[in-house]
């Protein structure tokens, strides 16, 4: 026996804001589409991809930060209002 399980692992993945690490199923990615910022929830849209905590906090830390330009390597601030309008509609349908 090698020692190893046989549970598969989980990816994980680093936020941009808060630079936190987590699964990869705890985080939402993003991808940039004609210099907008858009939520991917599968997972299959094409391109590099940046992940995020689905919370406010997390997002105005990488805005902020300009972790989405830095994480996409685009020249300037990019367009996050369809973003920040998909989180604040996440957080208040929980809870």
């Amino acid at each position: 026996m090698s020692g190893r399980t046989r549970a598969g692992a989980c990816p994980e993945r680093t936020c941009v804001g808060c630079r936190d690490r987590a699964a990869k199923n705890d985080l939402l990615r993003i991808v940039l589409v004609e210099g907008v910022c858009v939520p991917d929830r599968r997972g299959t849209l094409p391109g590099r991809g940046a992940y995020v905590h689905p919370t406010r906090v997390c997002l105005d830390l990488a805005v902020r930060r300009r972790a989405f330009s830095r994480a996409f390597r685009g020249p300037g601030a990019l367009d996050t209002t369809a973003l920040r309008r998909f989180v604040e509609k996440g957080e208040q349908a929980t809870p």
